[in-house]
């Protein structure tokens, strides 16, 4: 796959239209559009989504007297059953094959209403279920990527760092939410203290991002462990030897 080939979707979160998320999130428009990708994004704020699930997820109906998120799910799956807004933004993870998140890392993980966006969103029988997570899951075939900015230095990130390693923070994200859906989860772009590194570095920092997302068909994902790896019983890292 060349670059032309793309289509890309971006979630983008954050509520300043002038942040620096807000000009990595511009800048991968125009680059991407100029190289004959396609791009769609989702700005949460300016959409006003609503990040709280509950029966509005639905226009179906499994068990009108108690509500279990994944039941209904299920059953809007089966049934068409999904409200528009949520079927459209299904819609676009079925279109794309390169999901990116960007916004700035709150509270060492995703901003409420990035998270509330999966909640939603990611809906078991469409995204996962009966079988179909991490290597076997529904965005089999897929990338995705985080794009992020964190206030703190570089090295305050670190295994040795005050905030502990960034790897092990976005953990949850790339693999408890993109991995287990089946993407395979390419390296993220982070940008620390972008309110501190002045103008010049911020625009070398948003070149950058272009050249990472041009150069999305030739990364090498992020290596997690392969479902085949671990007992299928417990569910524990099967050792060698």
């Amino acid at each position: 796959m060349n670059a032309a080939a793309l289509n890309v979707f971006i979630v983008h979160a954050h509520h300043e239209p002038r942040s620096f998320n807000g000009a990595l999130t511009a800048h991968a428009q125009s680059v991407l559009a100029a190289a004959g990708c396609g791009v769609r994004v989702s700005d949460l704020y300016v959409m006003g989504f609503d990040p709280v699930s509950d029966r509005r997820n639905f226009v179906t109906v499994a068990d009108p007297d108690y509500l279990k998120q994944q039941t209904e799910e299920s059953h809007a799956t089966r049934h068409h059953g999904f409200a528009p807004e949520i079927d459209a933004k299904l819609e676009k993870l079925d279109w794309c094959d390169t999901l990116v998140f960007q916004f700035p890392l709150w509270w060492f993980g995703l901003p409420a209403i990035l998270k509330g966006w999966v909640d939603r969103v990611f809906a078991m029988g469409r995204t996962y279920g009966g079988g179909h997570w991490y290597d076997n899951g529904c965005f089999r075939g897929k990338r995705a990527m985080l794009s992020l900015t964190i206030g703190g230095p570089a090295t305050m990130y670190r295994e040795d760092g005050l905030s502990g390693d960034i790897h092990m923070l976005l953990y949850p994200i790339q693999h408890g939410i993109l991995r287990f859906t089946g993407f395979d989860v390419l390296p993220p772009f982070i940008v620390h203290g972008p309110a501190r590194i002045g103008r010049e570095a911020r625009e070398a920092r948003i070149r950058a991002y272009g050249e990472r997302l041009l150069a999305i068909p030739d990364a090498a994902p992020i290596d997690f462990p392969s479902l085949n790896e671990y007992d299928p019983e417990t569910w524990r890292r099967i050792t060698a030897g």
